[in-house]
């Protein structure tokens, strides 16, 4: 008899273009994941409007990310991959676990914390309760297992801890959910900045490789990369923090160890070690580039797509939204 296979829960917000970054550190491993885990990849477009954000930049940015995923190789038809606004039950659950949160443990989210420390003006409620949308986002599919960056830890644990509050004050409705720091997965960072991790949003484009990048914007990108005054290819993270992230990128684009590669560029200067990773990086997101050129000239096509994810998410998302108001008494 098969054993059945752990849920794997995974959502980004469209509010920024995916990163070389984001496909070498997440994306690239979660192709793996779909023959291991029943998988659920979401675009989470109603975390979007946390922020102020005009509708058609939501709308396009959500379409683009929804195509960025397939072209990256998300299969819809391994893992359920789809829109979070188009799976009603989101929101519906968000309530009903609003009603078994506590104050205090909303606000001690550090996102709500360091707007309000900033002394930031125009702070909705939307941003204060969005840790309580992301459990739903979680606990509305049975999800075992939730791979996260450390920053995003304490939103797993208030999921867990709003769980377990359900479960014991009314019946056991929801799987206890748990984090998984990925042990794989290249930590990539900024091209002028190789001291912090490479953002989908961020004032200088020369510090970012999109997916949608041409070639031309990735040499000249590679080019300006910071490197450092002793022209000696080791990786050393402390003293030569850019050195170390061009090798990390080769590494992570060719599959190869790192010491593989420094062996291989033996005697060459930074020079050859910035074609080395302009090359890399091509080699990888060109075919996915092209992919997702082709995709999303058809946004009618994308939505259908789209609709056939949610429909499959919908299965799953009714039946525990059914036990969560049974559970609560309500009819």
């Amino acid at each position: 008899m098969a054993t059945k296979k752990q849920v794997l829960y995974s959502a980004t917000k469209p509010t920024g273009n995916l990163t070389i970054g984001n496909y070498l550190g997440a994306i690239k491993n979660w192709i793996g994941l779909m023959d291991k885990y029943n998988c659920y990849f979401c675009i989470a477009n109603l975390h979007a409007h946390t922020i102020d954000l005009k509708a058609e930049f939501v709308k396009e940015r959500t379409l683009e990310q929804f195509a960025m995923f397939l072209a990256c190789g998300l299969n819809p038809e391994k893992a359920t991959v789809y829109i979070q606004s188009m799976v009603s039950e989101h929101t519906e659950l968000t309530w009903l676990l609003n009603c078994n949160t506590m104050m205090g443990e909303a606000s001690r989210m550090t996102q709500y914390k360091d707007h309000v420390a900033k002394g930031e003006k125009g702070i909705t409620t939307a941003l204060f309760t969005y840790p309580i949308l992301m459990a739903a986002d979680i606990l509305l599919y049975n999800t075992n297992i939730v791979p996260v960056g450390e920053d995003q830890v304490q939103h797993v644990e208030l999921a867990r801890d709003i769980a377990n509050r359900f479960n014991h004050k009314f019946k056991d409705t929801f799987v206890i959910p748990k984090a998984v720091i990925p042990t794989v997965g290249a930590r990539i960072k900024g091209l002028q900045d190789p001291t912090s991790k490479m953002g989908k949003s961020g004032d200088d484009p020369n510090n970012v490789i999109y997916l949608k990048d041409s070639d031309e914007e990735i040499t000249r990108k590679i080019k300006r990369a910071v490197t450092d005054s002793l022209n000696n290819i080791a990786y050393d993270e402390k003293n030569q923090p850019g050195v170390s992230n061009l090798l990390t990128i080769i590494s992570a684009c060719e599959n190869k160890p790192i010491e593989e590669v420094i062996n291989e560029l033996k005697g060459s200067g930074y020079g050859a070690l910035k074609k080395r990773t302009t090359e890399a990086v091509i080699n990888v997101i060109a075919p996915i580039r092209e992919k997702y050129l082709e995709l999303i000239k058809n946004p009618k096509k994308l939505i259908e797509i789209a609709e056939m994810g949610a429909k499959k998410a919908k299965k799953v998302a009714k039946v525990v939204i059914r036990k969560a108001k049974d559970a609560m008494g309500l009819i």
